[in-house]
């Protein structure tokens, strides 16, 4: 009987550390996604990424402590509330833009993915992975 409390007991241990462990690992992916990110990959479009956006690439600036994302599109700002956590996130929130006309379909192409987005993953720092369930659907590098 004796052991066999000793054994639970080990394993209730262990258990607990790999919790504390996994959510230590997974808040870290927070706290990293704070700075401006550049747009190099978004999924879908049959034109190819430096068609879509040959001026500018697309930018997004996630300010944490005010929980708020900015950025730009490629041709129009934008603004509004960062809705995120350990590792969702998503933009299903109506954004404030600017209005100016814009050539090409870069843009509309851009937010209609945004929407989309509901998981995120950060990899060494500085790329970011906006997905779709499983599946990588933008990526970004951090560029401040």
């Amino acid at each position: 009987m004796k052991k066999t409390t000793m054994i639970m007991l080990a394993i209730v241990t262990l258990s607990s550390c790999n919790a504390l462990k996994n959510t230590v690992e997974a808040s870290s992916d927070l706290s990293k996604l704070g700075g401006t990110w550049e747009l190099n990959y978004i999924s879908g479009p049959r034109i190819a990424f430096n068609g879509l956006y040959p001026g500018q690439k697309p930018q997004m600036v996630f300010n944490l402590s005010d929980k708020r994302i900015s950025g730009n599109s490629s041709c129009n700002s934008f603004s509004g509330k960062l809705l995120a956590d350990d590792s969702s996130i998503n933009f299903n929130e109506p954004l404030v833009t600017t209005k100016m006309a814009c050539p090409g379909e870069g843009e509309a192409v851009f937010f209609e993915t945004l929407k989309k987005v509901n998981k995120y993953t950060i990899t060494g720092d500085t790329t970011l992975n906006f997905m779709m369930g499983d599946i990588a659907i933008m990526r970004f590098r951090k560029i401040q």
